[in-house]
This record gives C-alpha cells, sequence and structure tokens, in this order.
C-alpha cells in the first residue's frame, strides 16, 4: 500500500479516536466539527438521535460520559467513504442513572473538503 494511504488512514484513526475524546469531555464545538449535518446515532436500544439531540444533550450534562475505551478496531476504506468498527467499553451518566457496557460499534466516515466527517453510528451491546 502507497504511503499516501497509510497516511490516510492514520489520519482517519486519529479522527475516529478524538470522537471518543470529544464526547469524554462533552466538547460540543468539536464534536459540532466532527459530525455531518446528517449524522444519525442509533442506540444499542434501537434509539435513533439526530445530531442536534444528541449534542444538546452533551452540552446540558444531561449525558455524562466517564469512561470510553476502544478494543479491536479495525478501518475498512472505500474510496472517499470508510468504516470503523470495534469493541468500547464505557460507563456514563445518563439523565441520573448511571451504566456501563461493553458494545460492537460501526462509525460510517465520509471524506468532505479534505476533511473525514461521521455519517452515521451505530451500537450493540455485548450480553455480559
Amino acid at each position: 500500500m502507497p504511503r499516501s494511504s497509510w497516511a490516510a488512514e492514520d489520519e482517519l484513526l486519529a479522527t475516529d479516536a478524538s470522537w471518543n475524546t470529544l464526547r469524554l469531555s462533552a466538547d460540543v464545538a468539536g464534536l459540532d466539527r466532527l459530525l455531518a449535518d446528517d449524522w444519525l446515532l442509533t442506540h444499542s436500544d434501537g434509539k435513533v438521535q439526530a445530531r442536534a439531540e444528541y449534542l444538546e444533550e452533551l452540552s446540558t450534562r444531561s449525558r455524562r460520559n466517564q469512561a470510553i475505551g476502544n478494543e479491536d478496531v479495525r478501518l475498512r476504506r472505500y474510496g472517499d467513504t470508510a468504516v470503523v468498527t470495534g469493541t468500547s467499553v464505557q460507563s456514563a451518566v445518563s439523565n441520573g442513572q448511571p451504566w456501563q457496557g461493553r458494545f460492537r460499534f460501526t462509525r460510517v466516515w465520509v471524506q468532505r473538503d479534505g476533511h473525514w466527517v461521521m455519517v452515521a453510528s451505530h451500537s450493540s451491546r455485548i450480553p455480559e
């Protein structure tokens, strides 16, 4: 694989990792730049959230992520589109209720104007 492809993959993996960092710090401005306008999040319970609702939830701190760690991260690139999959170990408080778990995730990224933006994220809880 040419070096430029490796560099692009490293850049995307770093961008994907920033998703967790930005959520942990509730950096709504950073997430605003990372997420496409039509981004959708499908939670492990089937709830679907649009970008505005998710960012509002973080800004009001009704959701506070406490720990997020990824394992087995894999990247598959298809031109200007990429799919990142892996396992995420998380703990948080949502609407006053603590929770934790292991989840399989799939995130879809597209390259727009030279930058990667996430267009979709989905997670499925891994049974204990």
